[in-house]
């Protein structure tokens, strides 16, 4: 009988920087509309409301002198541990603007990060290829997908993914949103094995022809900034009607993909985008299969202390409930966890995976 090969995640790693930003950190700041008028609330009714729907209360940093490819090495030093460096085949990493220094935003993205991390770690071998996803938020649950068909190939043994993003270096300080963004890395050793778990399934999309652009980047709301400097910027109430309808769907298309039914499902570990988000997400996909209640722990969430770091919420997620750090969070053998993302793009994709 032919061996069953699965992609396994041996090991995990993060870097959650040390900087925490509350949001009292945004009580001076002066925030504009899309039109570039001065917004007519006081900042503490702002601040309020946004916590209210994102569930946000504290953002983390990082110092200074980090940049991306420096927290993605961090978690990947973490991740790696004592494994044979050499023996890595592909080395991905998952972000959406390079190494960003502090004090701008110009985008540095050559070499690739994956280059740098891979030069960092002191790998020698020149099959170890190393490259980047540019793939919005759902960008290093991408990357492992991609280990997976890797993997399943024959040719690929062993692939270390990363999500690595410093947003607070390119969100625009007049545009209440900035007060969403964080920075952070996370990352996974992905081996080949022997074995019916691991990764069962997935599934991706990208509706471009009318969500292109609902994440982009444009010129500050604040008129007086110069307009060639350009910052994260979304149509927020757009994204949320788009990803509530959608995720729940790819996550259900997953679960039937795997042969599975949503209640053999123990986690659902969903992008940290918006508290409110996720929460809908996670209604609207019971109400696809038609029951109830939801359970209060099959959703792990981190964004009230942590933001939204973009690709890294997914790996930091994963490795503070692997490392039992999260609340009462756990995975055990044989448990299933449902990883879905949304982001720029617009992209969506799930993932299931079955513990060892």
């Amino acid at each position: 009988m032919e061996p069953m090969i699965h992609a396994i995640i041996s090991a995990t790693g993060s870097y959650i920087p040390n900087q925490a930003i509350p949001n009292s950190a945004f009580l001076d700041s002066s925030f504009y509309d899309r039109d570039g008028r001065p917004l007519n609330q006081p900042n503490e009714k702002i601040i309020k409301k946004l916590q209210e729907i994102t569930g946000i209360r504290e953002r983390r940093y990082v110092d200074d002198e980090l940049c991306t490819s420096d927290i993605a090495y961090y978690a990947a030093v973490e991740a790696l541990g004592d494994t044979d460096r050499e023996s890595l085949d592909y080395i991905i990493v998952a972000h959406n603007f390079g190494d960003v220094r502090s004090g701008g935003t110009r985008v540095d993205q050559v070499p690739t990060i994956a280059s740098r991390v891979k030069h960092r770690l002191g790998i020698n071998n020149p099959y170890c290829v190393a490259y980047d996803i540019p793939f919005g938020c759902p960008g290093w649950l991408q990357g492992m997908i991609m280990a997976d068909y890797y993997i399943r190939s024959g040719d690929v043994q062993r692939v270390l993914v990363i999500g690595a993003e410093t947003l607070s270096r390119l969100y625009d300080p007049h545009d209440v949103d900035c007060m969403i963004y964080a920075d952070g890395a996370g990352a996974a050793v992905v081996e080949s094995a022997d074995t019916d778990h691991g990764i069962i399934s997935h599934v991706s999309r990208t509706d471009a022809v009318d969500h292109a652009y609902l994440l982009k980047m444009g010129p500050s709301y604040n008129p007086g900034k110069p307009c060639e400097e350009l910052f994260i910027k979304m149509h927020g109430h757009d994204i949320y009607r788009y990803a509530i309808k959608t995720v729940p769907l790819v996550i259900r298309q997953c679960l039937e993909k795997a042969g599975l039914r949503l209640e053999d499902v123990n986690k659902v570990i969903v992008h940290q985008a918006n508290e409110k988000l996720d929460q809908a997400i996670l209604k609207n996909l019971f109400s696809l299969y038609g029951f109830g209640p939801i359970p209060e722990t099959i959703m792990p969430m981190m964004i009230s202390w942590a933001g939204n770091s973009s690709v890294a919420t997914l790996p930091t997620l994963l490795d503070l409930i692997l490392k039992e750090k999260l609340d009462d969070h756990q995975l055990n053998s044989g448990d299933v966890a449902v990883f879905a993302s949304v982001g720029a793009g617009m992209n969506v994709n799930a993932m299931v995976y079955r513990m060892p």
